[in-house]
């Protein structure tokens, strides 16, 4: 689902014959490298010259406000807090991320900065829509990878996520010690 939700995503910012000519390379294990680490990917992919060409694909990170609504969003609705902190990533959780104004998945241009060495000057070219095939697959393994490359990585959302919902049970709590205070006191609530 995530590769394909990751290839929909890209249909609405590039050209769909480039992706089709990329999809081709992935196929043939065109891409002899790929590395995935905070905010891009880089990639080797053999092209007709005898040395690969480097491709990079750089994520817009989400800001630190971005992320704050976010975990606001996620932490207000139980049934995604408690998947994301079971390690499971829901399947609708892009929903969260519109509600609290934000794009999980790159929605436009400037979201993604892409190169590639070989002398197509078009971008994405055949080797960088090759790397976007496999960072699809990538996704399916690992959906929690597309919150690294938007800025936080699993363990930073799951921290973030039980401290919101551990302020949530505190301020519930001084909110029942309160009335039951109240109550013995016989001051009307």
């Amino acid at each position: 689902w995530w590769a394909s939700r990751w290839i929909a995503a890209l249909e609405r910012l590039v050209d769909s014959a480039r992706l089709a000519r990329g999809r081709s390379y992935a196929r043939t294990g065109q891409v002899v490298q790929l590395d995935v680490g905070p905010g891009g990917v880089t990639a080797l992919v053999q092209g007709s010259r005898p040395k690969p060409y480097r491709v990079s694909i750089r994520f817009r990170p989400l800001s630190d406000p971005e992320w704050d609504k976010v975990a606001d969003a996620i932490a207000a609705q139980a049934i995604y807090a408690a998947k994301l902190l079971a390690g499971e990533m829901p399947a609708q959780i892009e929903d969260v991320f519109t509600a609290a104004g934000a794009s999980l998945f790159p929605g436009h241009r400037d979201d993604l900065q892409t190169s590639c060495s070989c002398p197509d000057w078009a971008n994405p070219c055949k080797h960088v829509a090759a790397v976007h095939y496999l960072l699809g697959e990538r996704f399916d393994g690992d959906p929690f990878l597309i919150f690294a490359l938007r800025g936080r990585d699993k363990d930073a959302i799951i921290a973030t996520l039980r401290a919101r919902r551990m302020g949530a049970l505190a301020a519930e709590s001084d909110v029942a010690v309160a009335e039951q205070g109240d109550e013995k006191d016989g001051t009307p609530l």
